[in-house]
């Protein structure tokens, strides 16, 4: 097992803290600008995936569609250069069947071999926007609980310093899906909100060595009880992530195109929340002025005592 001991964490706050910033602001910045590339759960319109017996060109393709009127039409490789996936954006009045049989008749005259057709999904313009304003409130109400929680069971200064931690996994998951215009469907918002309790999971283990040891370790700062505490659980919080991140690298490597945005997200979500369990939560609670005085149990009074 691996063993840790002495490793001065919290000597490096600011410079951590600092890049934390800096990737917030460039996830923000790209967010702003790129937004995310969403996928039809949340814009509506159809997905029409097709398989051909030979690697095929995609530029071919375009050119058909854009010829048979669909020129705002996104074309892509699924899984390999035999199968294909076509976005195609919501028409009102047209139905969704005529219009898979149109696109399927434009492939089919731009082949010579027939085309084989293996999927073909429609999500209405309204369904995606309230599947949209769903998603974001589900993130929303998530973090709105979670500071209630850790409030109740530890002290708000851990409480605002764990939906720090977990607003910062958050934005950077999904700047990265920004900048790389990687697709953002409903499957990613989940692997999200799994972000989410993954981090706060890992957060909570580390507030509870660090209550415990301000009760019971006297003549040492906030910052080096913190330190003692980040090192007698960073084995593991090591062991966990390692593990988890061995299972998610071999799900977006061997399970297809259809799950690998989702086990990205995990796999970033996972490696980002490790690092903001320790170096963003933990910094936040102690910047906030936590100390063992705010941590200390009330002593009861004792009723004998009391004098009438």
């Amino acid at each position: 097992m691996l063993v840790f001991k002495d490793i001065n964490f919290m000597g490096i706050r600011k410079i951590a803290m600092g890049i934390s910033l800096v990737l917030i602001l460039i996830s923000i910045a790209s967010l702003a600008i790129n937004k995310l590339n969403v996928g039809i759960d949340f814009t509506g319109g159809s997905v029409i995936e097709v398989g051909y017996e030979k690697s095929v060109d995609l530029e071919p393709i375009r050119l058909a569609l854009e010829e048979g009127g669909y020129k705002d039409a996104i074309v892509q490789h699924f899984g390999s250069a035999r199968e294909v996936l076509i976005r195609l954006a919501p028409r009102e009045g047209q139905d969704k069947a005529e219009l898979s049989s149109q696109v399927i008749g434009l492939l089919n005259e731009q082949n010579e071999a027939e085309v084989d057709v293996r999927r073909v999904d429609f999500v209405g313009p309204q369904v995606g926007e309230e599947l949209r304003e769903d998603g974001g409130l589900a993130v929303l109400y998530a973090l709105i609980a979670i500071l209630i929680y850790v409030s109740l069971r530890f002290e708000y200064r851990f409480s605002l310093g764990a939906v720090a931690a977990l607003i910062h996994d958050v934005v950077i998951t999904l700047g990265v899906f920004s900048v790389l215009q990687l697709d953002f469907d409903l499957s990613v918002l989940a692997a999200v909100l799994a972000v989410i309790g993954y981090s706060l999971n890992d957060t909570i283990v580390v507030f509870d060595r660090i209550r415990e040891n301000f009760r019971k370790v006297r003549k040492k700062t906030p910052i080096e009880i913190i330190n003692i505490s980040i090192n007698q659980t960073i084995s593991r919080t090591l062991i966990t992530s390692l593990t988890t991140l061995l299972v998610l690298i071999s799900l977006f490597i061997f399970g297809g195109e259809v799950i690998a945005s989702f086990s990205l997200a995990l796999i970033i979500g996972v490696i980002v929340g490790t690092y903001s369990s320790i170096y963003v939560a933990s910094a936040s609670a102690l910047a906030l002025g936590i100390s063992r005085a705010d941590l200390l149990i009330p002593e009861k009074e004792n009723p004998e005592d009391v004098r009438p």
